[in-house]
């Protein structure tokens, strides 16, 4: 099945006919709508409906994948990922990002990004495609410890399923491992037929069971801001919120960023991990 009917299936089967004013008759097969339902939610017929379910729909309009996203309840970040399945050249509508670089990271930034990262006085670093860890600064690095990780190596996804410390490092690991492979998920969308998230994909499906089904499920998210649990080995519990922006001029690379309530435990624990770099640390 395609990507996009793959996500189409996820969707509807997550919503129980009674939940979209509609009677269950008969026993179902599957969970949720039946592609006959989404299209008489969506005002299109049935036999064009299961093209684009099958990925033969590659002229929808506007007005059709809107109605889909409305008949299955999309929030934004899937409407924009259901643009970027229907349209994979960006046609139209959603358009997908171009893959700075050829969308190749090895740790390259910038000379003026490089400045305003290293002048961040909070734990920063840039997230470069397939969530590759590209850049930090010393504050990222005294939080997280990217210097300690092999460069081919370096990425977030890798180390959170692939790391037997990353459950211990990430109490809320559930949490972020979905948030995880909803990015990943929302990239593989905007960047189809990349051979090496392809790669990465299948190396991770295989030696994770949670990994594999978590990306069955087709989540697709935004890393835009939220919080994260970090278990320091030294500075113990950090409860940091983070704020994500992309770089001007290449929507590939994100500079995250963690902040911390200037009167909260975790503020103090920075300064302290600060001090012992000798600089400050200006919380948010």
């Amino acid at each position: 099945m395609s990507e996009l009917g793959d996500f189409l299936r996820t969707r509807r089967a997550r919503i129980r006919p009674a939940e979209a004013g509609l009677a269950e008759y008969g026993r179902r097969r599957v969970p949720g709508l039946r592609r006959e339902e989404v299209a008489q939610l969506a005002g299109v017929s049935v036999d064009y409906y299961i093209r684009l379910e099958q990925g033969r729909g590659k002229h929808a309009s506007d007005a059709v994948l809107d109605a889909v996203a409305r008949a299955l309840r999309l929030n934004d970040s899937e409407r924009a990922h259901l643009y970027a399945l229907a349209r994979p050249g960006g046609t139209g509508g959603t358009p997908a990002r171009p893959a700075g670089n050829g969308g190749v990271y090895i740790g390259a930034l910038r000379d003026g990004a490089r400045l305003v990262l290293d002048a961040i006085t909070a734990p920063a670093f840039v997230l470069g495609r397939r969530m590759d860890v590209i850049a930090w600064n010393a504050m990222g690095d005294r939080v997280s410890g990217f210097s300690t990780v092999p460069p081919a190596e370096c990425n977030q996804a890798r180390y959170l399923f692939l790391n037997p410390a990353a459950p211990e490092f990430y109490p809320e690991w559930d949490t972020v491992a979905e948030e995880t492979v909803s990015y990943l998920r929302r990239d593989a969308g905007l960047h189809p037929g990349d051979p090496k998230l392809a790669a990465m994909v299948a190396e991770l499906s295989d030696r994770n069971p949670v990994f594999r089904r978590l990306w069955a499920d087709h989540p697709v998210r935004e890393k835009t801001h939220g919080r994260k649990i970090i278990q320091h080995p030294r500075a113990g519990r950090l409860r940091l919120g983070y704020e994500t922006l992309a770089l001007p001029g290449d929507p590939d690379l994100l500079l995250v960023v963690y902040t911390a309530p200037a009167d909260s435990a975790t503020a103090g624990a920075l300064a302290e991990l600060a001090a012992e770099l000798g600089v400050g640390v200006v919380p948010a």
